[in-house]
């Protein structure tokens, strides 16, 4: 069974940066891609940036210039560094896999439980 644990969440002030990651652990046999998304209350969710595993990565309009995701797949691993947070960033954050499991010839979605990151003075 695959499973998303994220991580690095928490409260920061306007400006500030935080880092999250996200490890990808069970029986895993391909990861197509991993990503970010995040949800505010009453609002959908929605991405924040992605990472195929040819190293292309695509990102939310809003967070260009300020956020950006990389990994490590010798590890199942992905990060999202945050830098220059504002309030409108406050969310929770949930990691997403599109991952091929082992015994199976098909991709299935998998998320974290997600991780709180909270801006504010």
């Amino acid at each position: 069974q695959v499973h998303l644990v994220e991580s690095g969440g928490g409260l920061v002030r306007p400006g500030g940066s935080l880092r999250l990651s996200c490890a990808a652990s069970g029986g895993i046999r391909h990861i197509n891609t991993m990503g970010w998304y995040r949800q505010a209350p009453g609002k959908q969710r929605d991405l924040v940036a992605r990472i195929t595993a040819g190293g292309s990565t695509n990102y939310a309009d809003s967070v260009k210039g300020r956020f950006t995701i990389s990994e490590d797949r010798s590890k199942n691993t992905v990060y999202l560094q945050m830098n220059s947070l504002k309030p409108e960033d406050t969310a929770v954050y949930y990691c997403n896999g599109v991952i091929m499991a082992s015994g199976q010839p098909w991709v299935l979605d998998y998320w974290g439980q997600g991780t709180q990151v909270t801006v504010s003075s």
